[in-house]
């Protein structure tokens, strides 16, 4: 078999499409394949526009936090915290056991900690001057809940 390496430009999608398929064998030859699903909690104001909203995914029996965000008016009034603890809630409801995050020195370390969150891992000068810190939590089990 001949091959070669190439830089392409852009994501074709029968690229993603044959590795994405390699990856699931590979996979599913060691465990179970699950889907992960999305998981979106979104603040909104009387008037109805989005001021807040946390975004991840479940899988195999965790919460993967990928994004929080508040409106910059908005902080400070518990609805981050509002917003993970739902994420959660409803994580723990689809079988989710556990959940990991990062965040940058930058960011929210401090508030994902007062929520239970702890560091496991940390990549210096990442950006060049900060620290990116992986973060995760034992979310327990609920009434309800069931294996995922």
């Amino acid at each position: 078999m001949s091959w070669r390496i190439e830089n392409e430009a852009s994501r074709d999608p029968d690229i993603l499409a044959a590795v994405k398929a390699g990856m699931r064998r590979h996979t599913e030859s060691q465990v179970p394949w699950e889907e992960y699903a999305d998981l979106t909690i979104v603040a909104r104001g009387k008037d109805g526009a989005v001021v807040g909203a946390a975004l991840g995914e479940t899988g195999r029996g965790y919460l993967h936090v990928s994004v929080v965000w508040v409106d910059e008016g908005l902080r400070g009034r518990s609805i981050g915290s509002r917003l993970v603890e739902a994420m959660e809630a409803e994580a723990s409801r689809r079988g989710c056991r556990n959940a990991y995050l990062d965040t940058f020195s930058y960011q929210a370390r401090p508030f994902y900690e007062k929520l239970g969150y702890s560091v496991f891992g940390t990549l210096d000068d990442y950006p060049p001057g900060h620290r990116r810190f992986y973060m995760r939590k034992h979310l327990g089990s609920r009434p309800g809940s069931g294996p995922r």
